[in-house]
């Protein structure tokens, strides 16, 4: 290792960088710079990320500024076969020596565990750290995550933005490399009016404190992130509201901005006669603006946008956006007055012409698979079966307003509010909103029966009809959301505790399919991929995955029974006696598999031998009827503490009897009794996989 160490910092300006994807780009920028450099054996101490609309850059404090000398150590062929009986080199030997550029007598021999090999052993000096650095930046660079690269001018370079300068510094040297098509030097380039003069950084220690007062440039994304952030809360308390910051947005507008200044501006308040949804969406998604909420959490005619600029006339670039923003909101308040002057249902008849998909068919053949499931899922949930369909046949209907059209974001929302224009049940409308619920992770459930069953319905549809299509999610290409939807399906059941049985409503969904063939292979395997979602639930909640197997393999078929069963195994888990009977278990299962044909069933007590025998077969009997009737209760936390009580009489029986005796009748009877044991706890989970 080298002993000498300097700082080392890369910058690469381009045009404005896409703005979601500013974030991922960078951190993979130093993700790919710092696995290069351990990989080339250069250690460093720490390494900082930048990210700003127009560079990324990444700083690498102490870097080694050359790699240590090593022995290289080349391994030939085994002794004995390196020489002939007369002890003269082989061919093979002479070979290798010659592939190292060596003498025979150039190499030595090693003593191994295989025996003894013909070696060569080289010194190779380390190279210099600014000799890499081109080679290990480029190759970062070109393992960027950019789906489509572009080139500009008559160049044949290609990055996510055309390249206008390189910076590369070790220490206070330009370190000599042609990125991308540029010269790397010392120069940075500030903000693009501020401060749009070249900028020469002197050293990598420089380089944020010189951007920001040179070149008006917050090249730290967090800093920058947390700027932001202050001025909106600020600005929302002088104006006499509370900013509502969405993180996502927040993430966008720090990477469109590198100097960062937030204003406030107003709109008319007649647009607040329109749905807040509505506006927010609007100026959300069209100009990146904050919207405010009252004392009363109410939608204020006020915004907040954060500008690149620091305007020596601030009341101009308000005016300016409160012109823009007009139009977007001109535009939501004719879209809500023209949807609302037809009912949803005259929508319907234009989902026919919306394909759901290609085998599966259009959306209006969707509802009608809709309707049929959710009159199933409502009744064991005590819901009318008139509002079950009445919600199914109005659930997609929005998807042909205006509104949605503009706002897709909305689908759900604007259905609701409709649906209330229109006089329908509150109850009707709100299940048309709900039923996309859980819509991301950590997001809140239906909470109504009716809205339950039309979220249930709509995902278990779509799950059975593209599973059963054969369009299996693989990787990280899901294209129609299969995983999210069978863990939101799944949560629904379980958080809501509703008692459905997901294996007949994934058969009863199956069958709406025409173009579909269920089988009980089919039923099966989408059982298995829903239930499969659990596994990365219940590991979030400290369960671990051996506990989820436990009850996996058990197959419950409703998921609030799969949920009391990983209750009960977790707190089996911490009984003193679980260690010990897990591991009978498991000796109970190898020694059962070994069985031919179908395991022994029938206990003959006359044919016990020995004692312990006898106490084991009384204390199973003394235990089943309580056992079972606790199964039957779904009370599996205490039907597993009461069958922790034979773990004495059954650590007895496996010390002091052989299961596997010569008599064969012998034999099948404990094996028939250790089959009980193993059938009384697989009722709730299978422990040997503890």
């Amino acid at each position: 290792m080298s002993s000498v160490r300097e700082d080392f910092l890369v910058e690469i300006g381009t045009e404005e960088l896409p703005p979601k994807a500013l974030k991922k780009l960078s951190e993979a920028f130093a993700r790919g710079l710092t696995e290069g450099l351990e990989q080339a054996d250069l250690s460093f101490e720490t390494v900082t990320i930048y990210a700003a609309p127009r560079r990324l850059a990444v700083w690498v404090q102490a870097l080694d500024m050359a790699q240590a000398d090593k022995v290289v150590e080349r391994k030939g062929p085994a002794k004995k076969a390196a020489f002939d009986a007369e002890g003269n080199p082989t061919k093979a030997l002479e070979g290798f020596a010659r592939s190292c550029g060596v003498g025979v007598n150039d190499l030595m021999e090693i003593e191994t565990d295989k025996g003894t090999w013909m070696v060569y052993e080289q010194a190779v000096k380390g190279q210099t750290t600014g000799d890499l650095l081109p080679g290990l930046v480029e190759s970062s660079l070109a393992k960027l995550p950019i789906p489509k690269r572009m080139r500009w001018g008559a160049s044949d370079v290609e990055f996510v933005r055309p390249v206008h300068w390189v910076l590369m510094l070790l220490g206070e040297q330009v370190v000599p490399a042609t990125i991308l098509g540029k010269t790397a030097s010392n120069v940075t380039r500030g903000h693009r009016f501020h401060a749009p003069q070249e900028i020469v950084i002197d050293t990598p220690a420089d380089y944020s404190t010189v951007l920001k007062k040179q070149g008006y440039v917050l090249a730290d994304f967090a800093e920058r992130q947390a700027v932001i952030r202050q001025q909106v809360l600020a600005i929302a308390s002088q104006s006499g509201g509370e900013a509502v910051i969405d993180e996502d947005l927040l993430e966008e507008v720090t990477a469109l901005n590198e100097w960062p200044t937030a204003v406030v501006g107003s709109f008319d308040e007649d647009f607040l006669s329109v749905p807040p949804e509505c506006l927010i969406s609007a100026m959300k998604g069209h100009q990146k603006f904050f919207h405010l909420l009252d004392p009363k959490g109410k939608l204020q005619a006020k915004f907040i946008t954060v500008c690149n600029i620091e305007s020596t006339n601030p009341q101009s670039v308000i005016s300016g956006n409160e012109r823009v923003i007009r139009p977007r909101l001109s535009d939501a308040k004719f879209f809500w007055n023209q949807d609302r002057k037809q009912p949803l249902d005259d929508l319907l008849p234009s989902l026919k012409t919306v394909v759901f998909q290609q085998k599966l068919g259009t959306l209006y053949d969707k509802i009608e698979r809709l309707e049929s499931l959710a009159v199933k899922i409502a009744r064991p949930l005590g819901v009318a079966s008139e509002l079950a369909e009445r919600a199914a046949r109005l659930s997609k209907c929005d998807l042909m307003t205006l509104m949605v059209g503009e706002f897709p974001e909305l689908q759900g929302v604007m259905g609701r509010y409709y649906a209330l224009a229109q006089n329908e049940q509150a109850d009707v409308a709100d299940s048309l909103d709900q039923q996309y619920k859980p819509r991301f992770g950590g997001d809140g459930l239906p909470d109504t029966a009716l809205a339950q069953t039309l979220a249930i319905a709509d995902k278990l549809d779509t799950i059975t009809g593209i599973y059963g299509i054969g369009e299996l999610p693989t990787g990280d290409k899901d294209p129609f959301a299969l995983r999210r939807a069978a863990l939101g399906l799944i949560r629904i059941m379980i958080e809501k505790e509703l008692d459905l049985d997901l294996q007949y409503l994934i058969e009863a969904s199956l069958n709406l399919h025409p173009k579909v063939e269920s089988s009980p292979e089919l039923v099966n395997a989408i059982y298995d991929f829903i239930i499969s979602r659990l596994k990365a639930y219940y590991a979030d909640q400290g369960i671990s995955a051996e506990a989820f197997e436990a009850v996996r393999v058990c197959r419950p078929a409703h998921p609030i029974d799969f949920s009391k069963r990983i209750d009960a195994v977790r707190a089996f888990a911490a009984l003193p006696e679980a260690e010990s009977l897990s591991a009978a278990n498991k000796r109970i299962q190898n020694i059962l598999r070994k069985i031919e044909g179908e395991w022994p069933q029938e206990v003959d007590s006359s044919l016990f031998e020995q004692a312990v025998e006898t106490q084991l077969w009384q204390a199973i009997e003394a235990l089943r009827e309580q056992v079972s009737s606790q199964i039957a209760d779904r009370n599996y936390t205490q039907a597993l503490t009461t069958l922790a009580q034979i773990r004495e009489p059954v650590d007895q029986f496996f010390d002091q009897v052989m299961v596997m005796a010569e008599d064969e009748t012998l034999k099948r009877n404990r094996l028939a009794m250790l089959n009980q044991i193993h059938q009384l706890f697989l009722a709730v989970a299978d422990i040997s996989r503890l």
